[in-house]
């Protein structure tokens, strides 16, 4: 599987997983292959409809707000292409 392959699954089974919320702005924020456990780690990012920027009054009272983000890590198995694990992206290096 190559770095391209990796992304593609990862978006596809977020977008799959996630399709009920009406997330938008899907994007890849990196990728990197785990060599000693043979896994590619994905990691991207999205915005949910709560966490969209604000409208009206808020965006007066609070202007350049932008909209939060989620961040989720695929981990995907470069031997099988399944995904393996899905978690919150925590910011630990």
């Amino acid at each position: 599987m190559d770095v391209k392959e990796a992304v593609a699954t990862a978006k596809s089974y977020v977008a799959d997983l996630f399709a009920e919320e009406n997330f938008s702005d899907l994007g890849l924020e990196e990728v990197s292959l785990d060599q000693q456990a043979d896994q590619w780690v994905v990691t991207l990012g999205f915005a949910r409809p709560w966490e969209r920027a604000a409208t009206g009054f808020l965006a007066v009272v609070q202007p350049g707000s932008k909209p939060r983000r989620s961040y989720k890590v695929v981990r995907i198995s470069d031997k099988t292409r399944e995904v393996v694990s899905l978690k919150n992206y925590d910011g630990a290096a």
